[in-house]
């Protein structure tokens, strides 16, 4: 385990970096403040603040892109209590999780578990309950999510006047869909939905998942 202050670059940090490259963004997005536990998350994550990923769990408490609909974890904020590190104790085996959206879907880092391509970032989609490669290390992952190329992503997965909608969850909340998305029936036009905590989406994608395979 390397300590806090091994991990803590000084000389090349990629926090102007990361700045950069929200300003350069032409989407709605909130950096947070960083976490007072900041210093513990980056010892858990042991990742230096030389990478993006590091730069984000130390330096900030998370990223909200398009007025929350997706999210980037970072240190934990009362905008988005998960940090990146607490979040995956338990949960997540052979993979990283550092971000998910208010449909359901989570991103993760392939450490091994969900294809032959560790270190790429897959989307564990709440349509099919696939674990999609998006053929991106975390560091395009960051840049991509701030691009135009997000609407085209989601495009079958948004609803009229979700903007609106999004001021009924927080952080920690998505939408859960009855008939689920991932069924013949679910559309997120035609089902029901209503706010449930991350983590019990989460837990629900899990039991869906061994269900359907």
């Amino acid at each position: 385990m390397r300590t806090l202050e091994e991990l803590i670059n000084r000389d090349d940090p990629a926090i102007p970096l990361v700045r950069q490259w929200l300003a350069e963004s032409s989407r709605p997005i909130e950096l947070l403040p960083p976490s007072e536990r900041n210093g513990e998350v980056l010892v858990n994550l042991q990742v230096t603040t030389r990478s993006p990923m590091g730069a984000i769990a130390y330096e900030t408490g998370g990223v909200l892109v398009d007025h929350g609909w997706l999210r980037i974890l970072g240190s934990g904020h009362p905008k988005l209590p998960r940090n990146i590190a607490e979040w995956n104790a338990g949960r997540s085996s052979g993979h990283l999780l550092v971000a998910d959206d208010v449909v359901g879907g989570f991103f993760s880092v392939n450490g091994g578990s969900l294809g032959g391509d560790p270190g790429s970032v897959y989307y564990w989609a709440p349509d099919t309950l696939k674990w999609e490669p998006l053929g991106l290390g975390y560091t395009d992952f960051f840049c991509w999510v701030l691009s135009d190329r997000l609407t085209a992503f989601y495009e079958g997965l948004r609803w009229d006047n979700w903007e609106a909608d999004l001021q009924r969850v927080d952080g920690d909340q998505c939408f859960s869909f009855y008939p689920p998305l991932w069924t013949a029936e679910g559309t997120v036009e035609s089902s029901s939905r209503k706010p449930i905590s991350v983590a019990e989406q989460y837990a629900l994608h899990i039991e869906g998942f061994s269900q359907a395979h």
